[in-house]
């Protein structure tokens, strides 16, 4: 299973071609994509009306979505945080900490197209889907 990021689920909507649309769509193909809530949240705040929201809702339904944080989530959150903040490296997303954190506690891979992401790969051991 893979978590696919919002910042490529955006290009995915709009119709974009590129490494991560294209990656995500053998995903879908493959039936190996997962989301989670805060995901969904930032995706279904992209949309321009209630009948779109109802149709992009609609078809997350069909993806196991998990909730991201927790009381022990956001304690790994604020210790990677801290790790990478000690490194010189600083993110700016809270929400996209707590989704590199899932993944690296979880062993799951995350497709995505943000270069926050990328302090986790070389820090913190994130897999990047793109590389497996």
């Amino acid at each position: 299973m893979t978590l696919v990021d919002t910042s490529v689920w955006v290009d995915f909507f709009r119709g974009i071609e590129n490494e991560e649309t294209n990656c995500l769509k053998l995903l879908l193909i493959n039936g190996e994509v997962i989301t989670g809530d805060l995901i969904l949240t930032e995706i279904l705040k992209g949309t321009k009306s209630e009948a779109q929201l109802l149709r992009v809702k609609s078809f997350f339904d069909a993806l196991i979505c998990f909730n991201l944080c927790g009381k022990e989530m956001a304690v790994a959150t604020a210790k990677n945080y801290l790790t990478l903040k000690s490194k010189g490296r600083t993110v700016r997303k809270t929400i996209d900490e707590i989704i590199a954190t899932f993944c690296i506690q979880n062993n799951i891979p995350l497709l995505h197209k943000d270069r926050d992401f990328e302090h986790y790969e070389r820090h913190l051991r994130l897999r990047n889907a793109l590389s497996l």
